[in-house]
């Protein structure tokens, strides 16, 4: 697991680019039940997917999400998004892929602000904090294969993505790793992935920046006839 140092200046923690993104799938897009979009300052709480048992059977790919909408990083400055570029990513996926979602929200929701994020979470990653994840856990045994979608905030997942993945067993699952970026691309996702699940196969991730995730399709068809994900 990689680790940043314990004492960072103002520009490390800028540089570290926290691509603040919110993550919000509509319902139809992916089969699967998920909660509207939070306002600032708001996350409503994890919702596990519950499509019909019919849906469930035939399904073999569950969607992770987490992120943040509000104050982001833009190409330096910052700009507020009422929806985020994960989301963004996480939606433009689910239109063309068969699957279901789990939203992760955080128990203790992430500031609207941006500077007050990055405070927060360069002391979640030098503290290695487990941020509580609010609602039930999603159940993984329908699925074989498991997209875990983040921003990447100082070259690393949120925290909250590690609480997430040592709290369920992955074993026989293939998980494939979701990013929206400003410098750091998959950051240490991968190596983050395969160390906090044992006995998972690690499968080919997706980066995408987020300044330009807009844009993102072809980036995404190709990333899905590449990886054989099952197309809705």
């Amino acid at each position: 697991m990689d680790r940043t140092p314990r004492t960072l200046d103002r520009r490390q923690v800028l540089r570290g680019t926290l691509l603040l993104g919110g993550t919000v799938i509509t319902a139809t897009a992916c089969g699967g039940r998920d909660q509207p979009a939070p306002t600032p300052n708001s996350e409503p709480a994890s919702q596990p997917a519950s499509p019909p048992p019919s849906a469930a059977a035939a399904r073999t790919v569950l969607l992770v999400y987490f992120s943040r909408p509000g104050e982001n990083y833009h190409y330096g400055g910052r700009r507020t998004l009422k929806v985020g570029n994960t989301q963004v990513l996480a939606q433009m996926i689910s239109r063309r892929l068969d699957c279901d979602t789990y939203r992760i929200q955080s128990a203790d929701p992430y500031p609207d602000d941006y500077e007050q994020t990055v405070a927060r979470n360069v002391q979640e990653q030098n503290t290695d904090a487990r941020p509580a994840i609010a609602g039930a856990l999603p159940d993984l045994g329908p699925y074989q294969m498991v997209l875990l979608a983040s921003p990447v905030w100082n070259v690393r997942a949120p925290m909250i993505m590690t609480t997430l993945t040592e709290q369920l067993d992955f074993t026989g699952q293939t998980i494939h790793p979701l990013t929206t970026y400003a410098m750091s691309g998959l950051g240490t996702t991968e190596a983050d992935y395969a160390a906090s699940c044992p006995g998972a196969a690690l499968g080919q991730g997706l980066a995408v920046r987020g300044e330009q995730v807009t844009d993102a399709g072809p980036a995404i068809d190709a990333w899905l006839r590449r990886t054989g994900l099952p197309r809705a």
